[in-house]
């Protein structure tokens, strides 16, 4: 709006400068980039995400298996934190030995973090696999995958509009910086006789 209204005050000015209208039209250009390009790089980047996250989903639930665990005792460390990303995520996991069965038919045994409160010998809990029975995180959910490819869309548009703004303000400092420097040399010019009766004559 600014810009229109920079358009519009120095249409007919008799002190309009070259500058000044190059000046309006840039951010005039600017705001109209902001408005058409910002949201499209949005939506291409966000497209690009969305997909790119979704066959991961799909890979993930291709791979990862949830298997049954049996817990042989609990170590004594401190809980951990469980993986932000987990829908468990407000809960303290605690560390524990356990024995599961790989989908492959093998048996696996080492340290697994589990959620049971108290973990004693022989309480089972569910833990996620990969095709040979070691231990992964919980596959991507298409919600989750959803939410991130939005967040990458709002952050690509939010990035191309705070480009075309930088963009045209170091443009705008350029111009000034030259402005400044023509002005420098005109005092320079009428510097000296400044002031002095029958200059000019």
């Amino acid at each position: 709006m600014r810009a229109l209204v920079g358009l519009w005050r120095w249409r007919r000015n008799p002190l309009r400068r070259t500058t000044d209208l190059v000046e309006a039209w840039l951010a005039l250009a600017a705001m109209v980039l902001v408005l058409l390009a910002a949201p499209v790089a949005g939506a291409v980047i966000g497209t690009i995400a969305q997909s790119s996250l979704q066959r991961a989903v799909q890979d993930q639930q291709r791979t990862h298996h949830q298997v049954a665990a049996t817990v042989v005792r609990r170590l004594n460390h401190a809980p951990v934190e469980p993986d932000p990303e987990s829908p468990a995520s407000r809960k303290r996991q605690s560390q524990v030995l356990a024995d599961w069965t790989a989908p492959d038919g093998t048996a696996r045994h080492g340290t697994v973090l589990t959620a049971l409160g108290s973990p004693h010998r022989g309480d089972q809990f569910v833990v996620w696999t990969d095709d040979r029975g070691r231990i992964v995180a919980r596959p991507l959910d298409g919600e989750t995958a959803t939410t991130h490819a939005v967040l990458a869309g709002i952050g690509a548009a939010v990035m191309a509009a705070g480009l075309i703004e930088t963009g045209r303000r170091v443009i705008v400092w350029r111009m000034l910086q030259r402005r400044y420097a023509r002005w420098d040399q005109a005092w320079d010019k009428a510097g000296p006789d400044w002031g002095r009766t029958g200059t000019g004559s």
